[in-house]
C-alpha cells in the first residue's frame, strides 16, 4: 500500500526556491517545519499595531538592538518563518550573512487577531521547540499581550511554555533583555475609527 506524503524542504531548498524566482514576496510563503505556509493577508488593524508596536520599540531600544518587522528568522526544525516583530541582539549588519537564529533572538511577537489559535498553538510550539525564550502574542480581539517563556518539553514530546503572563492594555510590560525598558501597551491597541 502507497502512503501519499507531502514534499518537505529543506532550508537551504526554500533559499534556492526563491533564488530561482519560484517564491517571491508577493506569494507570501514562509517555511514552518519543512512546508510551505501561505500567511494570511493582514488587515488595517494588524497592520496599524504593527506599524506602532515596531516605532515604539525602536524609540524604546534605539541601537541596544535589532527590531525586525515581518523578516525571516532561521530555526534548527527547518523553519523559516517571518514573526511581525523579532528584537535581536547585536546591529543590523550582523545579519548581512544570515537571518537571526534563536540564540540571537531576545523576543519574537506576533500581532494576532484572524490567526489567534495559530499563533497560540503551532507558532507558539514551533518557537519553543527552537529555545526562543521570550514570545509574546498581541491577541488584538482580547485586547491583551500574551508573554510566554521558559521553553520545554513535556513526556509526550510536545514543546511549550512553562509560564505565561497576560497584560492588559492599560499595563506596561518590561521588554526581556532590558530591565529598564518599558512598553506602554495602551498604544498597541488602537481604538476603531468608528468608535
Amino acid at each position: 500500500m502507497n502512503i501519499v506524503t507531502p514534499k518537505r524542504f529543506t532550508i537551504a531548498e526554500y533559499h534556492q526556491l526563491i533564488e530561482l524566482g519560484f517564491l517571491t514576496e508577493a506569494n507570501h510563503i514562509e517555511l514552518i517545519r519543512g512546508e510551505l505556509i501561505q500567511m494570511t493577508a493582514k488587515g488595517t488593524p494588524h497592520t496599524v499595531c504593527s506599524s506602532i508596536l515596531c516605532r515604539q520599540l525602536d524609540r524604546i531600544l534605539g541601537e541596544r538592538a535589532v527590531i525586525r518587522g515581518q523578516d525571516p528568522i532561521t530555526l534548527p526544525n527547518q523553519s523559516e518563518p517571518e514573526p511581525d516583530v523579532v528584537i535581536a541582539k547585536g546591529k543590523d549588519e550582523d545579519y548581512l550573512a544570515h537571518h537571526p537564529y534563536p540564540e540571537d533572538i531576545l523576543l519574537v511577537i506576533e500581532i494576532s487577531d484572524k490567526t489567534i489559535d495559530y499563533d497560540q498553538t503551532t507558532k507558539l510550539s514551533l518557537y519553543a521547540e527552537a529555545g526562543i525564550s521570550h514570545y509574546w502574542i498581541v491577541n488584538l480581539p482580547a485586547r491583551q499581550l500574551e508573554h510566554y517563556s521558559q521553553p520545554y518539553q513535556n513526556a509526550q514530546n510536545k514543546f511549550s511554555y512553562l509560564s505565561k503572563q497576560i497584560y492588559l492594555s492599560n499595563q506596561s510590560v518590561v521588554i526581556p533583555g532590558f530591565e529598564d525598558a518599558l512598553l506602554d501597551l495602551n498604544r498597541l491597541f488602537p481604538k476603531d475609527a468608528n468608535e
